[in-house]
């Protein structure tokens, strides 16, 4: 069969970039088209993301799409992170940039809103993660500063919506991306209307929920004119950018309540979690803090957000700002150098969300908890990375609790499948084999659900078939986790034993 294109947006908090994917009935091609660098700027006294300047980098990289795939591109669809939105006006104009999600806006959110609500009744509307950048606790902020863009707000756009809007002209809200908000009850499927009347959030904002593979519509025609990208149909991805990294992970089985693997979609965040059929909203995933969002074909992601590669990577960005200009190679070719588990921190403690210095707020985190402090760039590098693989053993000896077994194996997809030192750790540090790759699996998610859906259905065993068949996979298999479990004492798992009588 003639091969058919598909062409996906996918913007990351720190970078960007238009792929080519390009499908013959069994292998799916890949070709980056355009990167581009991202960044939240500080304006009028608040963290924004420039949109304006995103979508120019997208129309530059449509534009050289359509140049190199004349007349062969089908569909176009934007996955992006969660949490941060903005708001359309009635007029259809977007009222202001989001607010980036590290904005110190929502400190003390959390507890503000409990006086309206208590963390139990949250958490059966809503079955999220308690985290401040979360989008409700954005929307109280706004409300308690007595926000005129929220007063003004017609219609809530996640950050992939804005960019499906500007693309076709059609306003949307994609099911996985608005699981993200802490605004969205999974059990019913639509918005959590009681809680946001309960916080006096206006219900106007909220639209009707779409589910990944729904036709939105052709390009505004001048974007279809600027671009030269003629019929192409706007269709919409898992727009979260994990939820389409999940959708590519080459699992053979079905989703289920007690699913017997786990992925770590591992980036700038390390979300770590399983693929159920069914939300889990209980009291031990409300103790847990797990967070249940939205995936492909109805399923549900039951994972935790802990920092992942965000360390390594302001790290590296110090040491640019004072001359040293390591590369990512440079840097783990250090870390592997350095002796193993020398100092461990919690690599999602406040301290290290947005620091000006990151090496120092890391020793300085370090002091803090009588750890070793890190004094070379070695040894900095070698604390973060362990730090966050020891996080993925707790999470992961937390998501057994909930699932009331151990999970045989993990799948890693994202970004740091391209770190073979941090995979190993993975598999040392929880003892189970990692499963690394494809390392594009958000991409891949994203373009096989515009290529493979039908009417809006995606059948995810189609999409998986196709992942296996087309991309490679490396196994790593535990061979130091003795160390491992003596450094740790393994407290985490005896304890949550303990906790819920296990």
């Amino acid at each position: 069969m003639a091969r058919r294109v598909a062409l996906a947006v996918d913007l990351g908090a720190s970078s960007g970039r238009v792929v080519a994917g390009a499908f013959d009935g069994r292998l799916l091609e890949l070709e980056e088209i355009h990167r581009f660098e991202n960044a939240p700027v500080g304006m009028g006294g608040q963290l924004v993301w420039d949109v304006v300047r995103l979508w120019q980098e997208v129309v530059v990289g449509l534009r050289a799409a359509a140049l190199k795939h004349p007349n062969a591109i089908a569909t176009v669809g934007v996955d992006a992170w969660g949490v941060d939105f903005s708001l359309l006006g009635t007029d259809d104009a977007l009222l202001a940039n989001p607010v980036c999600y590290r904005d110190a806006r929502t400190r003390g959110m959390v507890a503000v809103a409990e006086k309206t609500m208590t963390r139990e009744e949250i958490f059966a509307a809503t079955g999220l993660q308690f985290m401040e950048i979360n989008s409700l606790y954005q929307l109280l902020a706004m409300q308690q500063r007595q926000s005129s863009v929220l007063a003004a707000g017609d219609r809530l756009l996640m950050i992939p919506d804005i960019f499906h809007w500007l693309l076709s002209g059609q306003r949307s809200n994609e099911r996985t991306n608005a699981s993200t908000s802490q605004c969205y009850d999974p059990q019913k499927n639509t918005w959590a209307f009681d809680m946001l009347a309960r916080f006096g959030l206006p219900r106007r904002v909220f639209g009707e929920i779409a589910e990944p593979g729904t036709r939105v519509g052709p390009l505004r025609p001048e974007v279809a004119a600027e671009t030269g990208l003629v019929g192409v149909q706007v269709v919409l991805p898992a727009t979260h950018d994990t939820a389409s990294a999940i959708a590519a992970v080459p699992a053979p089985e079905p989703p289920c309540a007690r699913p017997d693997w786990c992925y770590v979609s591992l980036g700038t965040w390390a979300l770590v979690g399983a693929e159920l059929d069914r939300p889990l909203v209980t009291p031990q995933c409300l103790s847990l803090n797990f967070t249940n969002e939205g995936g492909v074909g109805g399923t549900t992601r039951l994972l935790k957000n802990v920092c992942g590669l965000w360390l390594v990577q302001q790290c590296r960005a110090s040491w640019m700002r004072a001359g040293k200009k390591w590369t990512w190679d440079q840097l783990t070719a250090l870390a592997a150098e350095a002796p193993p588990l020398i100092t461990l921190i919690d690599p999602s403690h406040a301290s290290l969300m947005a620091p000006d210095d990151m090496p120092e707020a890391i020793r300085s985190l370090a002091r803090a908890k009588g750890e070793p402090v890190p004094e070379s760039t070695a040894a900095v590098v070698r604390t973060a990375l362990e730090s966050v693989a020891a996080a993925v053993r707790r999470t992961l000896e937390e998501l057994d609790v909930l699932l009331g077994r151990r999970v045989s194996r993990i799948h890693l997809v994202g970004g740091g499948v391209q770190n073979p030192i941090l995979c190993q750790m993975i598999a040392d540090a929880t003892n189970r084999p990692v499963l690394a790759g494809p390392v594009e699996a958000t991409a891949i998610g994203n373009l096989l659900v515009q290529l493979l859906a039908k009417d809006g259905v995606v059948d995810l065993r189609e999409v998986r078939s196709v992942v296996r068949d087309s991309f490679e996979i490396v196994r790593y298999e535990p061979r130091n986790h003795v160390q491992w479990d003596k450094r740790l004492a393994g407290t985490e798992a005896a304890g949550l034993a303990a906790r819920f009588d296990l």
